[in-house]
């Protein structure tokens, strides 16, 4: 007699998928989704190994529940929680994009002053033949890599590297794209004393004429001057779960309200996420993500990220270079609210 659905469920099992339950990897707010998730691959593999077809239909049951639970959980997330999905650890880098996305890559390396910082990567690439140069941030996977890439936060040599390459660009009439996701500039004394402030103005500067097109592609967090250093843009676009703000929740929380606790409140009042900056006409636009986030289907994200780069491009390129830098400074004199 072959066993009850419930006795194989608990003999049987994934453990990839009891695993997911235990890591970090699964958000306070996932785990009704990773519970059902658990139980579908755990039907599917009693299923292969006893050749049981019996669990066809109660597969594909729970199949649509998992899919109508993430839409119900995913499309009403609070601002705290895209800030959660904005930092999931197995949330796509840019590294992760630029092979996705690019039919060529070449990295250039240093700010030709004093280092090559690991936070900051970019290069010539090419897309279906359209030349340009990609910049990102780029946080690491695991203590060791993240060491290496000071956890995404550039020092000065980062920016100034950024900005050299943008001047690359600007010399050879390449178009730049960049992409952010970084928790801010770093905020060490040496980074301090090797002028991080300066690197940081001199790059706003230098962007908000640069005479060539600009798109920014936030796909991660978005925070503070160490984003906005390589984000005068353009256009600006915002990944779904993506966040982009002056300060992270928690440093406004330490400000505001003396405790970093209270995180999820100030991310209720800093408006981070992309529907807010869409209203508030500070981003030109939001791409969605595949349902349950960037990370559920890295492929799929990245072709949403190409289509979106070539059809902006071939609008900013039918523009001479005169009217790109007015149409840019344009766009920031306009950001805000005054009252008089």
């Amino acid at each position: 007699m072959p066993q009850s659905v419930s006795e194989s469920l608990q003999k049987a099992g994934s453990a990839d998928a009891r695993s997911s339950l235990r890591n970090g990897y699964v958000l306070e707010f996932e785990k009704p989704i990773a519970e059902v998730e658990q139980k579908v691959s755990e039907m599917k593999q009693i299923a292969r190994s006893g050749g049981l077809d019996s669990f066809s239909d109660d597969i594909r049951r729970m199949e649509r529940k998992a899919t109508k639970l993430k839409e119900e959980i995913y499309r009403k997330l609070t601002r705290w929680q895209k800030v959660q999905m904005a930092r999931h650890p197995q949330r796509p880098y840019t590294l992760d994009y630029i092979p996705r996305i690019c039919s060529g890559w070449t990295e250039l390396h240093g700010d030709r002053c004093f280092a090559d910082d690991k936070a900051i990567v970019g290069g010539l690439a090419s897309i279906d033949d359209v030349p340009l140069m990609i910049i990102g941030h780029q946080k690491g996977r695991g203590t060791k890599d993240n060491l290496y890439r000071n956890f995404g936060m550039p020092n000065p040599e980062g920016y100034r590297k950024a900005l050299r390459l943008m001047m690359l660009a600007a010399k050879f009439n390449r178009p730049v794209v960049t992409f952010i996701d970084t928790p801010g500039a770093y905020p060490g004394l040496g980074a301090e004393e090797r002028g991080q402030a300066e690197a940081i103005a001199h790059n706003l500067f230098e962007m908000a004429r640069l005479p060539v097109p600009i798109v920014t592609i936030v796909i991660g967090e978005g925070g503070s001057g160490g984003a906005l250093a390589i984000s005068v843009a353009d256009r600006i676009f915002m990944l779904e779960h993506a966040i982009y703000s002056v300060i992270s929740p928690e440093g406004c929380a330490s400000i505001l309200y003396r405790d970093a606790a209270e995180a999820e409140r100030a991310a209720e009042a800093l408006k981070l996420t992309a529907p807010d900056l869409v209203n508030l006409k500070i981003v030109d636009g939001i791409i969605e993500e595949p349902l349950g986030g960037a990370h559920r289907d890295v492929d799929a994200m990245a072709a949403l990220i190409k289509e979106k780069i070539l059809s902006t491009l071939k609008e900013l390129q039918q523009l001479s270079p005169e009217e790109l830098v007015r149409a840019r400074q344009e766009k920031y004199a306009n950001i805000g609210f005054w009252l008089e």
